[in-house]
């Protein structure tokens, strides 16, 4: 066993879990994902600053459970299903990405005078985005949904795609350059890895789903049986020399057609957050300060070229497929961070001996600023947006296929403008409808757009908390001004797209009055103050309606006989 500064590993490990607890804390106050911390707690914790680590062999050993579970949960989402229903536009958009990304990057590398593998190396991991941290940062903002969300996610999964495919070619190539015989050795992972990928196969045809119906009666069974096939998987792949690493992605492949794939997917998360700071603390182990230092300058200009040249790539490449520069933008800065992938990536490439500890010290950098700084730009992406859009005219496309025009069609008057057509503000319009009124609904998602127009509403496209959109609506007209947008998880800021319509009714002088849904008693009252004639809060307003019907029922002579008492409740 190793040696330990606290005596024994047990303390060390307790050390450096306490250690990373008092980093997270700092981390989520900062509002940082996890990964953030995690690669600080590495730093900490290795020989670049305090040396807490001595157990090297024991958190290397945990380190290597992580990936496994890592990869594994990549794996699972790799349904054949799923990577068929992939549209052009999250192929196009993905592919474009890598490809221009990769070619830059590696241009940027020799330019810094790496040798042409180490850039390579280095610039196919400023490719890899956190799906992780990109699906947390959309999901609290309630934008997973929207229609940058949805192609930023078809594009994350296409570099899944990718990092796979990458990694099963290193693992051929890792093995040819290390043996006397290349072709020979390379033949021979290739035999193997045909062997395990026909195993793995026949898994899926006739095992996966009795055995996986089998083991889920018992839940706890389940996820123990999906934990040793990424352990068992990973270590069957190495000892056949395809590397740890695919062995776990495969396992994983093996179970994601199965039903359970998203419960084990939702419960294997935890476990692979906390393996994975045993990695993070085994890559900080061997990370030379004095070396980070020396890479400081190249770090900042591929940092600069991650936040900046990639958002502008997916730009590009969207505003040629007929998106307008908005959607572009908000997809584009998702790409804006490099991943945890990238990280294994590099690694993996030092394990093969492709290149030196200076390559993963340098991608750490990277991974650290751009995690860092695209996480605050995801979260300000629409104030981002508003203040560089004029900059972004070049990439505007007025009328495509792929989002409707926002002017055209629009009635010159309305009673009622509703902003926003989700499920309240879908029921709103049909109910203001039946009564009699003119409605002018406005959304930013195209396919409810087109849904809604075929069901004879009227709808123009575009953002309803932009000002200028706001200034095009029959604003003279309207009686009331619905906004029936979703607000943020994290209350009502100073960016939430509610405050922002507020804001430029007043801007322009509307004379009508405003309602406005909200989502707790403290934004009702926060919203008032700002000017909201009227604040819905579904939740509430359909408990009140709730109690007094039942009450109205059950006191006699206040209900009509036959007549059953009922209350919709509908919530945003």
């Amino acid at each position: 066993m190793s040696a330990s500064a606290f005596g024994s590993v047990f303390a060390e490990i307790a050390a450096l879990l306490g250690l990373a607890a008092l980093v997270g804390l700092v981390g989520l106050l900062l509002r940082q994902p996890l990964v953030v911390s995690f690669i600080v707690v590495g730093i900490l914790a290795g020989p670049a600053g305090i040396g807490l680590v001595r157990a090297a062999d024991e958190v290397e050993l945990l380190a290597e459970l992580g990936i496994a579970v890592l990869l594994f949960l990549v794996g699972l989402k790799l349904d054949l299903g799923l990577v068929r229903s992939l549209g052009t536009v999250a192929l196009a958009t993905g592919l474009g990405q890598v490809v221009f990304t990769a070619f830059f990057g590696f241009l940027l590398g020799l330019a810094f005078g790496m040798p042409p593998l180490e850039a390579f190396y280095v610039a196919f991991a400023l490719t890899f985005s956190s799906t992780i941290i990109i699906v947390k940062l959309l999901s609290d903002k309630r934008e997973i949904d929207s229609l940058h969300g949805r192609v930023a996610l078809g594009f994350l999964i296409v570099q899944d795609i990718v990092v796979v495919l990458a990694m099963i070619v290193l693992s051929a190539l890792g093995v040819g350059t290390a043996a006397e015989d290349p072709m020979r050795a390379v033949l021979l992972v290739v035999g193997a890895g045909g062997l395990f990928l026909a195993f793995v196969l026949l898994f899926v045809r006739f095992l996966a789903d009795p055995l996986t119906e089998r083991l889920a009666r018992t839940p706890e069974l389940l996820l123990l049986f999906a934990v040793a096939l990424a352990a068992g998987g990973a270590a069957v792949a190495d000892a056949l020399g395809l590397g740890k690493e695919l062995g776990g992605l495969m396992a994983g492949v093996a179970l994601a057609s199965t039903p359970y794939r998203d419960a084990l997917s939702a419960r294997l998360s935890p476990l692979r957050d906390f393996l994975l700071l045993f990695f993070f603390v085994a890559l900080g182990s061997r990370l030379d300060l004095a070396q980070m230092r020396a890479d400081l300058l190249p770090a900042i200009a591929f940092s600069l070229f991650v936040l900046v040249g990639n958002p502008l790539i997916v730009l590009a490449i969207m505003g040629a497929m007929g998106f307008r520069k908005r959607t572009g933008f908000l997809a584009g800065l998702t790409v804006a961070q490099i991943s945890e992938f990238s990280l294994v990536f590099v690694a993996m490439g030092v394990s093969l001996g492709h290149v030196g500890e200076a390559a993963l010290g340098l991608t750490t950098l990277v991974g650290l600023v751009t995690i860092a700084a695209s996480t605050y730009m995801i979260i300000w992406s629409h104030e981002l947006y508003a203040l560089l859009a004029p900059l972004l005219r070049p990439f505007e496309r007025r009328e495509t296929a792929r989002e409707p025009a926002g002017h055209e069609g629009a009635p010159v008057r309305a009673d009622i403008l509703l902003l926003g057509l989700g499920r309240l503000g879908s029921a709103l319009a049909s109910r203001l409808l039946a009564r009699g009124l003119a409605v002018l609904a406005v959304d930013f998602d195209p396919l409810v757009v087109r849904l809604a127009r075929r069901q004879g509403l009227e709808v123009v496209f575009g953002d309803a908390s932009d000002p200028e959109r706001l200034a095009s609506l029959p604003l003279a007209t309207a009686r009331w001004v619905v906004v029936a947008l979703p607000g943020l998880e994290r209350g009502l800021t100073h960016e939430d797209p509610r405050k922002a319509v507020l804001q430029a009714l007043r801007a322009t002088g509307f004379a009508g009055k405003i309602a406005v849904v909200a989502r707790s008693e403290q934004e009702e009252s926060e919203l008032a103050r700002l000017g909201a004639d009227v604040v819905l809060v579904p939740f509430e307003d359909a408990a009140d309606r709730a109690v007094e019907l039942l009450v109205a029922a059950s006191e006699p002579g206040r209900r009509d006989a036959g007549a059953p008492a009922t209350a919709r409740a509908t919530a945003p």
